[in-house]
């Protein structure tokens, strides 16, 4: 059944769907491009990074039933490169036998952060205290109570993304200024590190996991570094694996699953959020691991082998994102500079416009050394800016 899968994969056609035409897709698509394996993909955005690259690119709502639906019932296997997508459309094509991965009830768990964090307290994966509140006076009901007090962290429930949905809280002042829509409440974590660990999974049950690597953020809360490995002992990695794999039979997914993981001041481990799809911290495997997180991906939604997910060098990942107060078309100021960079590789995802904080690229440095490589790195993110014309 393996090796008939994979010569048909080999040579079909329009047989693969992704939800989502964004730098993930894209790069997910280079990778199926080297297989043989056709993709059609679904994007809102008519000038989406992937719109370029497919014969098959449909212009569809991705939370609209319909469109999810009608897109989905002429592939065999289906997947998404961003959670913000029509669950129930998924879940009656999986009733009407395409393979959907990750599946409906995961994607539902996972899009809303409220349901997400339930399924953290009842499967008892360790994350930190939170509470569900449906308006801004259940937050100061709640405050008024000493359930929870300043500062803390807000998140909407749902459509949260790229530091989107996420603030720290400080007064009333900034609390009232939130919207009124369903949100958690989580306690302000003091922590040493963010780390994250990305688990890939078969429907054979076998199972992968890329090296521990650690994040660092920018003011905006998007991830500004990925640094690979983590510098932690091995005892704290061993750890750290056990608590990825953990959640990852939990939500028993095909697929990949990236995990983010608090280590607190106390040398706790805490669960931040997950992603079931490729995520901004496993860019980096292009580059410094065995097999990418795309590859693996691909194998994985497929039923086929598992890659060797082992680092190949040392590396550290850098976000290319728009500068504040630039917006149109855009600028990559200085980046001819990387090409004199030994190691250095440049991503760019093909978005014809700029804004603050929009992922406009990414640019990998491996060394065998890897204090070499964060200096390259430093070096690189001293210098180059995304603006605009």
């Amino acid at each position: 059944m393996q090796i008939y899968l994979m010569m048909n994969f080999y040579t079909a056609h329009n047989k693969l769907g992704i939800l989502g035409g964004g730098q993930l897709g894209k790069m997910l698509i280079n990778e199926a491009n080297k297989l043989n394996i056709s993709c059609k993909v679904m994007d809102s955005n008519k000038e989406a990074p992937c719109s370029k690259l497919v014969d098959n690119f449909v212009v569809g709502d991705l939370l609209s039933y319909d469109d999810v639906y009608n897109f989905g019932k002429n592939v065999e296997v289906l997947t998404i490169e961003i959670e913000n997508v029509n669950t129930d459309a998924l879940k009656k094509l999986e009733e009407e036998g395409v393979k959907v991965y990750p599946s409906s009830a995961n994607i539902k768990t996972i899009q809303n952060k409220s349901v997400q964090k339930e399924f953290y307290l009842k499967h008892r994966l360790p994350s930190s205290f939170f509470k569900t509140c449906d308006t801004i006076n259940d937050i100061i009901e709640g405050l008024e109570n000493e359930k929870y007090k300043y500062p803390f962290i807000w998140k909407s429930a749902r459509f949260g993304y790229d530091g989107k949905g996420v603030k720290l809280i400080n007064n009333i002042t900034e609390l009232k200024n939130l919207p009124n829509i369903e949100c958690i409440v989580e306690n302000k974590v003091s922590i040493k590190k963010e780390l994250s660990v990305i688990v890939a999974r078969n429907n054979n049950g076998q199972e992968a996991y890329f090296p521990t690597v650690e994040m660092e953020f920018n003011q905006a809360n998007l991830v500004d570094k990925v640094i690979c490995p983590a510098q932690i002992s091995d005892e704290l990695n061993n750890k750290v694996i056990k608590l990825a794999l953990d959640t990852s039979r939990a939500f028993n997914h095909v697929g990949l699953l990236a995990i983010e993981i608090f280590l607190t001041n106390d040398d706790e481990l805490l669960i931040n959020e997950v992603a079931p799809r490729p995520h901004n911290s496993g860019h980096h495997t292009i580059e410094c691991c065995m097999i990418s997180q795309f590859e693996q991906h691909l194998r994985a939604i497929l039923n086929l082998s598992l890659g060797n997910t082992s680092i190949k060098i040392p590396g550290v990942m850098i976000n290319l994102v728009g500068e504040e107060n630039y917006f149109g078309e855009a600028v990559y100021d200085n980046i001819e500079n990387t090409l004199n960079i030994p190691g250095a590789s440049i991503h760019i995802y093909g978005k014809k416009e700029t804004k603050p904080n929009r992922k406009m690229g990414h640019i990998t440095v491996v060394n065998k050394n890897l204090s070499k490589a964060k200096e390259f790195a430093n070096s690189i993110r001293k210098s180059i800016k995304v603006i605009s014309k």
